[in-house]
């Protein structure tokens, strides 16, 4: 039957790229995202160009039970699945109090409770595979607290510390959990997020979705428990680490208030 992959939020960015590497490895894929002609294309793509069967699932994952009914359609397909990468999520800037609530909680709903329940649900199906990986992306967000960025860097340090703890519950099972923590990368999540102004700097460090793929894929399958891409970003969540939180915080704060 081959080997299978699942990706979440993989019709563009670090998504897509992974998709396409997984693919050149010889991967068969299930693809989730909200975008049908993203989504068939990439499908298209993969088929065409690396010979891998491939089928794609349009589902807006911040909507209720979303996650669940992703595990069912993988279950239902009875394929052998060894690689889910929890990629899907966003990010909202500005002050908690004045931005809008149901868009807070829509953005937890997709970075926290899809990642979850998807897990949760095949991690049955992962642990009949001789060996089997768990990629959850995080962000180099999660190191430290993020004023204008609060719940979204709070649900970055969610999916570390789950994936984290997790890695550890499975440590004697065939299933391997690793988080990838990107810094900025050029996928629009800033423009997204509402940091237009912000954007323009951050292509000046912003790594290729590709370059993060790669690196991510080769830390998953080496085992690493924590990977971050770039020297630059391991020296920042080196320095979140280690330095005083109200200096990191006083940082980023003023950092970010500069994109008003």
């Amino acid at each position: 039957m081959g080997k299978y992959a699942l990706i979440t939020g993989a019709s563009k960015g670090i998504g897509r790229a992974i998709a396409i590497q997984l693919a050149q490895a010889g991967y068969n894929l299930f693809l989730v995202a909200r975008s049908e002609t993203e989504l068939q294309e990439l499908a298209n793509y993969v088929i065409a160009a690396h010979g891998v069967k491939a089928a794609y699932l349009v589902k807006d994952l911040s909507q209720d039970n979303a996650g669940v009914l992703v595990a069912e359609w993988v279950r239902r397909s009875d394929i052998q699945l060894s690689v889910l990468i929890n990629n899907a999520g966003y990010g909202l800037w500005g002050n908690f109090a004045e931005l809008s609530l149901d868009g807070q909680m829509n953005m937890l709903r997709l970075n926290l409770d899809a990642t979850i329940e998807i897990t949760y649900h095949l991690l049955p199906l992962l642990k009949k595979q001789p060996k089997a990986y768990v990629l959850n992306v995080s962000s180099t967000a999660a190191y430290q607290a993020l004023p204008t960025l609060a719940l979204y860097s709070a649900s970055k340090a969610f999916i570390l510390s789950f994936s984290r703890a997790l890695r550890y519950e499975l440590k004697d099972t065939t299933v391997s959990v690793s988080v990838l923590s990107p810094g900025p990368t050029d996928t629009g999540f800033a423009h997204r997020a509402g940091l237009d102004a912000l954007a323009d700097l951050a292509e000046k460090f912003n790594m290729r979705p590709q370059d993060v793929a790669r690196i991510g894929l080769k830390g998953l399958f080496d085992g690493k428990a924590e990977i971050v891409p770039g020297f630059l970003n391991k020296l920042s969540a080196y320095a979140a680490k280690h330095l005083f939180k109200t200096w990191i915080e006083r940082i980023s704060a003023g950092l970010y208030r500069h994109s008003k």
